[in-house]
């Protein structure tokens, strides 16, 4: 398994994932946001992006507000630059968006730690099912998702987990 906690990985990756260590590199994105934990997270480091999918790199914040000045202080200037605040499946979070170069990036913060959020742990789960099935469960993923199909729900249909999606995945985790 690539090693997720260092976006070093990028560079033996498909033209994709190298053009997205190029521009995290370029713009410092992952040194600005160091004392966050910040992780690369969805499509991009499993090899599953369409071509709309974005870089979602997931924080850990202790300090909300001082999560909040980082973000406006390095990525304020970017074109598309959004910031809000929101609950995620009932947690205080907080998100930028806007674009590097040709990337949509979304920063995504909370008070838990990086490796517990479930992006990143969705991510897992599915990197290992993309390992257990191979390429023809990876061709059918993006076919969804090229379809408008998201990617926890496309990963659910295509191996009729019950439920919630997100929740059907997370319970992958003891059986991976």
């Amino acid at each position: 398994m690539p090693n997720f906690k260092d976006i070093a990985y990028l560079q033996a990756g498909n033209q994709r994932q190298r053009a997205a260590y190029e521009v995290l590199l370029k713009y410092e994105v992952m040194q600005k946001l160091a004392s966050f934990d910040p992780l690369l997270a969805g499509t991009i480091p499993i090899g599953i992006d369409v071509e709309r999918s974005d870089l979602d790199i997931i924080c850990c914040w202790k300090s909300k507000a001082d999560f909040r000045q980082t973000l406006l202080l390095y990525f304020s200037g970017y074109p598309g630059f959004a910031l809000k605040e929101c609950a995620v499946r009932g947690q205080e979070s907080m998100v930028a968006r806007f674009w590097l170069d040709t990337f949509e990036v979304e920063v995504f913060g909370q008070s838990t730690p990086s490796r517990e959020q479930h992006a990143y742990r969705h991510m897992l789960v599915e990197y290992d099912l993309l390992q257990t099935y191979g390429e023809p469960l990876r061709q059918q993923v993006v076919h969804l998702k090229k379809r408008g199909v998201k990617t926890e729900p496309a990963f659910a249909r295509l191996l009729n987990l019950p439920g919630d999606p997100y929740e059907a995945l997370l319970r992958l985790e003891e059986r991976l």
